[in-house]
């Protein structure tokens, strides 16, 4: 559309472009706090059962629980922090039973907001197309008032209408993308949480078998 800037193509786009513009808004910011929340978290799962393991299997709890005290801040450092604290006197069945509850925690702590991606993604295409519904009423209505017919009286306003139905989808495809990979990245996460898990456990019936306990 020569000469017409994306300002003139949101004014001319109706009211429900205003919404449509606030879900962008939404989703980008989601999408950044995401990223953000989500990065590094598969390497450094990994790198916190490894430092811990060397530790459980000699039998030496205490400075393992202090290792684990120092990655609180990231979801496997508290998991492994509350199974370690709780291991003497419980049993394995016991131990894998927390480990299962905490991660299961995690994992839905770190889900975030990514629903409103999946709601934003089903719900702006039908936003933009009640637009457009509506764009062309007012242009058939237009042409009736005016009392002269043909394609040069409507298809200004038809063109206008159309306009709400690309930013709908437009704002639904970049949701729709993003929703998927963040569950394809937690499913990885979870994934690889519950290897590490079983790594730190099998370490811990290691540990008690060195101290005597096994």
């Amino acid at each position: 559309m020569e000469g017409l800037s994306v300002l003139d193509m949101i004014h001319q786009g109706a009211l429900v472009t205003y919404p449509l513009i606030v879900m962008s808004i939404v989703v980008i910011t989601i999408i950044g706090e995401r990223i953000w929340a989500l990065r590094g978290l598969i390497a450094g799962t990994l790198q916190t059962a490894q430092s811990l393991v060397g530790k459980l299997q000699k039998g030496d709890f205490k400075t393992a629980l202090a290792t684990a005290q120092q990655g609180k801040s990231s979801p496997a450092g508290r998991i492994f922090r509350d199974v370690i604290s709780q291991q003497e006197g419980e049993s394995l069945e016991y131990l894998s039973e927390v480990i299962e509850d905490r991660r299961f925690e995690e994992v839905e702590a770190l889900k975030g907001a990514i629903w409103v991606l999946g709601t934003v993604a089903v719900s702006a295409p039908f936003i933009g197309l009640l637009g457009t519904v509506i764009g062309i009423i007012k242009s058939f209505h237009n042409m009736s008032v005016q009392g002269s017919g043909g394609f040069t009286v409507v298809a200004g306003g038809i063109s206008e209408a159309l306009i709400a139905t690309a930013l709908g989808l437009a704002v639904a495809i970049v949701a729709v993308i993003f929703y998927n990979y963040f569950h394809t990245k937690l499913e990885r996460i979870e994934a690889v949480m519950t290897i590490a898990s079983d790594r730190v456990l099998e370490a811990i019936r290691l540990g008690r078998k060195t101290n005597g306990n096994g």
